[in-house]
């Protein structure tokens, strides 16, 4: 069985095709403004980018769970946040404040990794 951060970083990454798709396609249909359409891009790339970081942390860091649990906070809130105040910002409107929470988690997650126990590299002959 795979360990649980990786499965969480694979399921985020593949999510984050499929939102980045929806985005592209679907979501123009619906939403007209060039800034909400830019968002929601930028939302799934950081969703992508840190997808690929929690997964490679598995791998790299496998002790480091705070940088990994922080990784997983942060994509949830920041992007998570960001994808609804697109759909409806009137509706959640109350999710404004999550998305600094979740940058600041994001952030966290680097430098944990950075302070963190030394990385498991194989070794290169």
């Amino acid at each position: 069985m795979a360990p649980p951060f990786w499965t969480i970083g694979c399921l985020y990454g593949a999510a984050s095709v499929a939102i980045g798709a929806f985005g592209a396609h679907g979501l123009k249909k619906r939403i007209a403004d060039p800034q909400k359409l830019a968002n929601w891009s930028m939302a799934g790339q950081y969703q992508l980018i840190h997808s690929v970081a929690l997964t490679v942390a598995t791998i790299a860091a496998p002790t480091n769970t705070l940088a990994m649990s922080l990784f997983t906070a942060g994509m949830t809130m920041f992007s998570g946040s960001i994808y609804l105040l697109v759909l409806d910002a009137q509706r959640f409107k109350f999710l404004g404040p999550v998305t600094p929470l979740g940058g600041l988690c994001l952030i966290g997650g680097w430098v944990a990794l950075a302070f963190g126990r030394r990385p498991v590299l194989p070794k290169v002959r």
